[in-house]
């Protein structure tokens, strides 16, 4: 059997998680980068949340573990909440015979929430070499005020930013951020429940 079978929305997001997997050491897990498989749903994030326990009740026999990533935003349950979401689609997975093997990770709003950190990387690898910090573009812009640390309309924040440097969107762009932005100090819910998710199930 292979480790990890999982369906994202988006290619995005699978290069986001290859970004992540290939940092094993500071996730706290064992190496699986060669033990996964990522499979991007065709109907993105409304066919994450209603097709991903038949997608993966055949895959069953032939994984350890199942792991189910889409955004809150686009999802066509936005009147849910993201642990409502995620409370109703594991029990459902539970049922059709993954146990305690699956989980399902709800990004609020959306991925873009992830890219958002103080890491000087951010700005490198996004292509800002304009005079100013990228934070205090984004505050005169109305993406961010002072108190908060991550724009309330990350995609939004993001696209806009490469368009103003003239860099073209790319899934490559979110795995060179995953793979190089540190995330010892990142609060966000939905990826602290990867984390420890991905812990509990390949613990060094």
């Amino acid at each position: 059997m292979r480790d990890l079978v999982v369906l994202v929305a988006d290619k995005n997001t699978q290069f986001t998680l290859q970004g992540l997997f290939s940092r094993n050491h500071s996730l706290g897990i064992r190496n699986i980068s060669q033990t996964y498989d990522i499979f991007v749903h065709p109907q993105r994030d409304p066919g994450c949340y209603n097709q991903c326990v038949d997608f993966l009740r055949s895959f069953k026999s032939d994984y350890n573990y199942g792991l189910v990533v889409f955004d809150h935003e686009g999802s066509g349950q936005e009147n849910k909440s993201r642990e409502e979401l995620e409370a109703e689609l594991e029990q459902k997975l539970t049922q059709a015979g993954w146990d305690n093997r699956s989980a399902v990770i709800v990004l609020e709003p959306e991925l873009e929430s992830w890219v958002w950190s103080d890491s000087p990387h951010v700005e490198r690898i996004l292509g800002w070499e304009e005079q100013g910090t990228l934070r205090n573009w984004l505050t005169n812009r109305n993406f961010l005020t002072s108190e908060q640390i991550k724009p309330q309309r990350p995609k939004e924040a993001l696209e806009t930013t490469l368009r103003f440097v003239s860099k073209p969107r790319s899934s490559s762009i979110y795995e060179q951020l995953a793979k190089n932005v540190g995330f010892l100090k990142c609060q966000d819910n939905s990826f602290l429940k990867l984390k420890g998710v991905l812990q509990s199930w390949f613990s060094q």
